[in-house]
């Protein structure tokens, strides 16, 4: 073999040898960089599931916010005639004094 084939070999073999390890570095990295984007979907996934069960109840309490304000409705009635009542039986008492 011709001697510029070596020396295109040992160039060749020598830049491959300097670049490994940054190759392997960067392989590294970007396994480290999916590992975390997979863990951050994950989690993203649980806080979603999460917020979807709890939205869930939101029907509950609009029904609850209904009785409520049927409740709230029946106490004013129930105030305003114990008012009435009041008023009775104190101008029933002062007549009796």
């Amino acid at each position: 073999m011709p001697e510029a084939v070596y020396i295109l070999w040992i160039v060749v073999l020598a830049v491959a040898l300097i670049l490994f390890p940054f190759i392997v570095r960067l392989l590294h990295k970007t396994l480290h960089a999916a590992k975390n984007i997979e863990r951050y979907l994950r989690e993203m996934k649980e806080a979603g599931l999460g917020i979807a069960n709890n939205t869930g109840h939101i029907t509950a309490l609009d029904s609850t916010i209904e009785v409520a304000t049927g409740i709230l409705g029946s106490a004013g009635n129930i105030n305003t005639n114990a008012e009435t009542i009041k008023t009775v039986m104190a101008d029933r008492s002062a007549k009796f004094n």
